[in-house]
């Protein structure tokens, strides 16, 4: 039977400052853990649950006394007690029920918000790593289903452990009136949940399948909704979308093979006990009618196996929840075992206490301290490994002021380095709370970094200003107005080191021109490096790397670049006859001033 899981607001424990470290070796350690971090109330629960279905079998028993002792002998005395009795016992139940309802409840929002905690604290924990390792659609579905099927399987602590006692104890109860009912119940109760078990095995089978299939399906869905602009531009918009209904219809059949599945569970649940009680009740009246047990004594006996069939449902149910919860947990323990590509080491060292020069040994890219260099390639990934070495998403053999990146504190690296990627993630929320790093910005510092990425018309056209709703990943905004911005958080982290990946390449050449002057004045005397084949940002750079095949093979000005390298003069300029850039370049380096 379904606990519920509303919870008043004064019983909300969670979360929990350290909701302690989870047993990750396996699935049943895992919920085991679960129920370690509540055992007084596991044990609270399996207490009310086992007198709530102890409880459930005595008003049968008072009312087979009220049957021999009071109508059949004709005392009034004694039948107005039995009578008595069951209305004390019928208030019983009630008071136990709702108590066993309520710590169940609270046992099941424990263990959904303990296991939403300690995953959300590993996702914190993995940073870069988990997008390579875990799915968007596996998360979604860890978060919408998975979390709570664990809760559910804690279940089996209250009830679960409840049922077995009441089912002993209604053992000894129907032994007391005949040892051949005892043995009709005792052995068909057992049955009727084995009865069920060839089911349970199939419909878990084919919900592993589905739900491997909606979290590949929902992956897909995510990766269709953010290139879409990418494929109505190439028109492949039509083709991902028929592959997308075909894998949907095919998801569609398996979700009709779990739904059949679980309809004839249902059915077999709810019929069999009612078929099992008809049964057992045409026994003991047959037995009644032959003497051998009293009226009272047939009617104690259908009332206990008609409370019988609460524990019965709730074994069955567990057999349910308990494989379901142990495929959840696996999930779940699979995220919390993954390691981040990048840790502290044993003993990490302190970063430069203040400006320093960063150095890529790979590629050969040195980033001098407090200026603004660019970084050109015709392939983006080649420039964007160099930003994740540079920025430590990568351990190699970069260095920061002469110390090797990969021996310095993470935090202090993180605090002090930050990358800039041009698809990086935006929080639904408030745009003040879309763009703060901090809680504490005053509006003069918002006002001034909104204007450093020529971003105050985005806010002065929503209706609430600052305080107007962004949609997740800004997506109610155009795409130059997300980019943009993505570079107001940037600039208002204040970083020592900002790496800029490709920061505007969705604005036009007027926008661009004057975010790349007013970054350049904003990060004056700091260090920032833009990845960018833009010749408005490569104009106001102070040093330019030109990388091929991963390494640095030129470095300086935009102009100089121009007129030495032709490779690079075709990149940034877009393949224009020799001459013009040749002349541009020239004009370049008598007009520009660094």
């Amino acid at each position: 039977m379904t606990e519920g899981s509303d919870l008043p607001t004064h019983e909300r424990r969670v979360p929990y400052t350290d909701p302690g470290t989870p047993d990750v070796r396996s699935p049943a350690r895992y919920l085991w853990w679960l129920v370690v971090m509540q055992r007084g109330r596991i044990l609270l629960g399996s207490l009310w649950g086992s007198l709530w279905m102890c409880a459930l079998m005595l008003p049968p028993y008072f009312m087979a006394r009220a049957i021999d002792d009071g109508l059949k002998q004709r005392d009034t005395d004694t039948l107005l007690l039995w009578v008595v009795a069951i209305l004390v016992a019928g208030a019983a139940i009630a008071c136990l029920g709702i108590l066993r309802h309520r710590t169940m409840t609270l046992i099941r929002t424990d263990a959904a918000y303990r296991t939403a905690q300690v995953v959300v604290r590993q996702v914190t924990r993995l940073g870069a790593t988990l997008p390579k390792r875990v799915s968007v659609g596996e998360l979604t579905h860890l978060q919408a289903g998975d979390m709570g099927r664990i809760a559910q399987t804690l279940t089996i602590t209250g009830p679960g452990v409840g049922a077995a006692i009441a089912y002993s104890a209604t053992a000894v109860l129907l032994f007391t009136i005949s040892a051949v009912l005892a043995g009709v119940v005792l052995l068909g109760v057992p049955l009727l949940a084995l009865a069920v078990g060839p089911l349970l095995e199939k419909l878990h089978g084919a919900e592993g399948t589905y739900r491997e299939r909606q979290g590949e399906l929902t992956a897909r869905a995510g990766d269709i909704v953010s290139g879409l602009g990418v494929l109505c531009g190439i028109g492949g918009k039509a083709v991902f979308g028929k592959r997308y209904r075909e894998r949907s219809q095919a998801l569609l059949t398996d979700g009709y093979r779990v739904a059949s599945f679980t309809s004839w569970v249902q059915a077999i649940g709810a019929c069999l006990p009612v078929i099992f009680l008809a049964a057992v009740t045409w026994i003991s009246a047959r037995m009644a009618a032959a003497g051998t047990i009293t009226v009272g004594e047939m009617v104690a006996v259908y009332g206990y196996v008609a409370a019988l069939l609460v524990p019965v449902t709730f074994f069955i149910e567990g057999a349910d929840d308990l494989p379901r919860g142990l495929v959840a947990a696996r999930r779940v323990i699979d995220i919390l075992a993954l390691d981040p590509e990048v840790e502290d080491g044993a003993s990490p060292m302190a970063a430069p206490a203040g400006p320093a020069a960063l150095h890529d040994p790979h590629s050969g890219l040195t980033l001098e301290p407090g200026r603004m260099s660019a970084l050109v390639s015709a392939r983006l990934d080649e420039a964007r490994a160099v930003v994740d070495r540079l920025g430590r998403y990568t351990d190699s053999d970069a260095t920061w002021g002469g110390t090797r990146l990969s021996d310095l504190e993470l935090t202090e690296v993180r605090r002090r380095i930050l990358v800039a990627d041009n698809d990086a993630y935006l929080f639904a929320g408030a745009v003040r709370s879309v763009v703060s790093v901090r809680d504490d910005h005053t509006a003069d510092e918002l006002d001034r970094v909104l204007r450093t990425a020529v971003a105050e018309d985005i806010v002065e056209a929503l209706p609430d200003g600052l305080d107007s709703r962004i949609d997740a990943q800004a997506r109610n905004v155009s795409g130059g107005q997300r980019q943009r911005l993505r570079l107001v958080r940037a600039v208002l982290a204040d970083p020592d080191v900002l790496l800029l990946v490709e920061p505007t390449s969705a604005l036009d050449a007027h926008t661009e021109a004057t975010v790349a002057q007013r970054v350049l004045t904003a990060r004056q005397g700091r260090t920032t490096l833009m990845v960018s084949t833009s010749p408005l940002i490569l104009d106001r750079a102070a040093q330019v790397s030109y990388l091929v095949d991963g390494e640095v093979v030129a470095v300086g000005t935009h102009g100089e670049l121009l007129v030495s390298h032709p490779g690079y003069r075709d990149l940034v300029l877009r393949g224009a006859a020799e001459s013009e850039p040749s002349a541009h370049a020239t004009a370049l380096q008598e007009g520009t001033s660094r």
